[in-house]
């Protein structure tokens, strides 16, 4: 007896009483349902069979596998020979014959299946309509998913509300991978992964985990919320996050996180020609921390597309959890938490159900059971599990008849169930339909490999390219290469050099370049002082020092007249840091930079001056060697001037004696030139009359008295004479003492004038007299004001 299935229903099973066939609407599991049993119960083999229906309809499934069952959907057999289900068979089941035990498991299933009615043509209808793809992230036994590899930004469009969910979502699911458990509200460190993220999506840029890390050091906000950057999340702090998160990027067994498939929802549930897909996402090889973070992200995800999905009351895809412990708990927190939250509140309105599977009903939130509108109940273990999921179920339905529910449960057998949908009166009891699908238990990563084909893999591949395409790929990193920037000593301040700078070329800076090479900005101030030479001049010494080989060599820093504004604080787009031998993260590394600089300081910085010994002149700071010159050529001639007018007044004073002599010898002159005149004029006159007399008296008086007139003439004329003669000896001793004072005169002019030319050579000389003069530094003169670490883009 075939089965024939209405549309838009799914055949769970049949009930026990009349063999009659049970369906559910699929639309009810819009309102959500929770499967509940006990081990052995059936209820992985009930999932499946619900999860075989609904792709049967075209209904698309997202299946969340923690325990590795549901890759079983892929082993069905439209023909169900032993040779199909021969590989699938274990050594345990095989019991040494392993054909014998695949001609048992293929006559079961046939039976089986004849028993529910359905045809093998059934099989091949859903084989053939539904793309089937396990996806392992962190593992490539099936489709890698890319889960953290490119935080893509959401498409233009999507709700402010989405996007802070996915992004709480991520930050609590990535934290938890490292260790810290992060409240939204309250943890600093999801506070600033959630800014960062947020900053960059709502500027359309996508992320990868590399470029997160390198953000979390040097964030692009100054603020988080109305308090400094730095005082609420010290540089330090970050740093160390930043290196915890690195850890996690660094492990070798992380780096298939991000290779494979992107992570997109669309494209998991919905091949290129709108057909269904199931989408297994298989978690059994991963940690349980892991296992969050892949639920997380995923469900944060899913909570986002179906946000950008017009409403319906249609049942638009499905969300299947086959373990739900402890992932909704009733205590605490987990990431994965909320948004299973969100969905069972907000997923009806957009067409999205989910179903969630458990063991014990104990293990999950109040709010999710009462979330729920579909029940299918198996045979629980304790009284207490049963109780709790009453409450659960009165919560969702007032109308809900509790106790017989409860008598029901207690009377089940395995793989009997009870059906309770808020859209029906009465709940149901049923016996699961046999599965299409073998179930021959948990898939091993081999066998997941045997079932993922080499066309999967090359469309897998395909779309990876494609979501790529445009964008430029990054080059592999050397083993001295991070996206990362490596930590630096707390307090040193960390920059990067802006390309454009006019010194770049001394550097050797790409104005393109994305690899940064590490160096160090210094900039130190010096004192020269002299006490002699009255200098105390100040100046600054500015450079850089790069590469950073090891210990710093102070006689390889780079002179250039750098400007904070040459120094930005935020790293370029995309940069990748060659990570230096040099010590950085050390504070040690910095102190003993700064004693090398001082040091080098010390001995090679030197004030060339120059200086005049003899007039005790230093030139000025800028003072070219011609001004200095030309002021000693001045200090010279003032000097000059200076003994010129002490020789003037000596001079003056012996002019004022030699002048008044010569007054008086010219007096003596005229006065002894008169008198000499006089007395020689007297003589010839007294010589005239005696003559004259006596030629008188000898005529007169006869010849004695003209002999006695002529000897007293002789006598009177010869004392006039001794008395002339007297006088022009005075006259010419006058004249000579004349004579010598006017010669004294004019020798003293000449020597004065000498004394003139021998002190203007003399001062002249000085004038030249100049050597240098070196003015060194101390070291209590050199004082460095900034070290700091500057990322330099060399390629």
């Amino acid at each position: 007896m075939t089965i024939e299935v209405p549309a838009a229903h799914l055949y769970l099973g049949t009930r026990p009483d009349d063999d009659s066939p049970l369906f559910l609407e699929a639309a009810d599991l819009t309102t959500h349902g929770v499967i509940v049993g006990m081990t052995g119960s059936g209820k992985t083999g009930l999932g499946v069979v619900m999860l075989e229906e609904a792709l049967s309809s075209g209904i698309p499934t997202l299946i969340i596998d923690p325990k590795g069952d549901m890759g079983n959907l892929l082993l069905t057999f439209p023909q169900l020979l032993p040779t199909d289900f021969m590989p699938w068979i274990s050594e345990s089941e095989a019991d040494g014959d392993p054909v014998q035990a695949a001609v048992e498991k293929a006559q079961l299933w046939k039976n089986g299946l004849a028993r529910s009615g359905i045809e093998p043509q059934r099989i091949s209808a859903l084989r053939d309509s539904v793309d089937f793809t396990i996806y392992t992230p962190g593992s490539s036994a099936g489709i890698p998913l890319n889960i953290i590899g490119n935080l893509d930004a959401p498409a233009e469009g999507t709700d402010e509300e989405s996007m802070h969910d996915e992004i709480e979502g991520f930050a609590s699911a990535l934290l938890g991978l490292v260790g810290i458990d992060a409240d939204p509200l309250g943890s600093r460190e999801h506070i600033l992964l959630s800014n960062i993220i947020h900053w960059c999506w709502s500027r359309g840029q996508s992320l990868d985990l590399g470029g997160l890390i390198g953000l979390v050091q040097q964030p692009p906000m100054r603020k988080l919320g109305v308090i400094d950057l730095d005082t609420f999340f010290p540089l330090t702090d970050r740093v160390k996050l930043a290196m915890k998160l690195n850890g996690l990027a660094a492990s070798p067994a992380f780096a298939s996180w991000t290779e494979g498939q992107t992570l997109d929802i669309q494209n998991m549930l919905f091949n290129s020609d709108g057909g269904a897909r199931a989408a297994i996402v298989s978690l059994a090889h991963l940690s349980e921390e892991e296992r969050q973070f892949v639920v997380t992200l995923l469900l944060s995800k899913m909570v986002t597309w179906m946000r950008g999905q017009p409403g319906t009351s249609d049942l638009r895809a499905l969300i299947y959890m086959d373990e739900v412990f402890g992932y909704v708990p009733p205590n605490g927190a987990p990431p994965s938490k909320k948004p299973i939250l969100t969905i069972l509140k907000q997923a009806r309105a957009f067409g999205v159900g989910m179903v969630l599977s458990t063991q014990n009903p104990v293990d999950i939130d109040y709010k999710a059971l009462s979330n729920a509108g579909t029940w299918m109940i198996g045979r629980l273990q304790t009284e207490r599990d049963k109780d709790r999921l009453l409450n659960g179920m009165g919560a969702s339905d007032g109308s809900v008849d509790i106790a017989a529910i409860g008598k029901s449960i207690s009377s089940l057998d395995k793989r009997q169930f009870i059906l309770h949908s808020t859209r029906s009166s009465q709940p149901q009891v049923f016996g699961t339909r046999w599965a299409m699908s073998y179930l021959p238990g948990p898939l091993t990563r081999e066998q997941i490999r045997q079932l993922t084909s080499e066309d999967q893999r090359q469309q897998a591949q395909a779309s990876v390219v494609t979501a790529v395409a445009g964008a430029q790929a990054a080059a592999p990193l050397a083993d001295n290469e991070s996206a990362v920037a490596p930590q630096t000593a707390d307090s040193v301040r960390v920059r990067y050099l802006d390309p454009a700078v006019s010194y770049a070329d001394q550097l050797g800076a790409s104005a393109t370049g994305k690899r940064l090479q590490a160096g160090l900005a210094v900039r130190v101030e010096l004192l020269f002082d002299d006490t002699k030479a009255k200098l105390r001049h100040e100046a600054e010494w500015e450079a850089i020092i790069t590469p950073l080989d090891g210990p710093v060599d102070a006689d390889d820093a780079i002179m250039v007249d750098y400007d904070d504004r040459d120094l930005a604080s935020k790293a370029p787009e995309g940069a990748v840091y060659v990570l230096p031998d040099a010590k950085i993260k050390n504070k040690t590394y910095f102190r003993s930079a700064q004693a090398a600089i001082k040091d080098h300081l010390y001995r090679n910085e030197e004030l060339h001056l120059i200086y005049n010994p003899s007039l005790k002149l230093y030139s000025r700071i800028g003072e070219s060697r011609s001004d200095f010159e030309a002021r000693c050529r001045q200090e010279a001639d003032a000097c000059v001037d200076k003994e010129a007018d002490k020789l003037r007044v000596v001079l003056v004073k012996k002019l004022d004696r030699i002048n008044a002599a010569i007054e008086k010898a010219e007096d003596r002159v005229r006065e002894a030139r008169f008198d000499a005149e006089s007395r020689k004029l007297d003589q010839r006159t007294s010589q005239v009359l005696d003559i004259a007399g006596g030629l008188l008296g000898g005529l007169l008086g006869g010849r004695r008295s003209t002999r006695s007139m002529i000897t007293g003439g002789i006598r009177r004329s010869r004392s006039k004479g001794r008395m002339a003669q007297k006088s022009a000896e005075r006259l010419k001793t006058a004249e000579n003492r004349y004579s010598a004072l006017l010669e004294d005169r004019e020798e003293l002019t000449n020597e004065v004038r000498e004394d003139l030319h021998e002190i203007q050579d003399e001062w002249e000389q000085k004038a030249l007299d100049l050597e240098t003069m070196v003015v060194g530094l101390e070291k209590t003169d050199i004082a460095i004001d900034e070290v700091a670490l500057v990322w330099i883009p060399v390629e």
